[in-house]
């Protein structure tokens, strides 16, 4: 299904939001964040379902 130029753009803005959030949890000290590595997990897919829905609609 192809996405519209707004759908796009909601989702790499999405994307790269998500993005900014696993960059800036580096610098947390895994031991003080309940979960972490499932938040980061988390991230890390959500971030790779959204690449993959951005290169299917092309």
């Amino acid at each position: 299904m192809t996405l519209t130029r707004l759908e796009r753009e909601r989702i790499t803005d999405s994307r790269l939001k998500i993005q900014a959030v696993a960059n800036s949890l580096k610098d947390v000290d895994p031991k003080k964040v309940p979960d972490f590595q499932e938040i980061q997990d988390c991230l890390k897919d959500a971030d790779k379902s959204l690449g993959g829905a951005l290169r299917s609609s092309k």
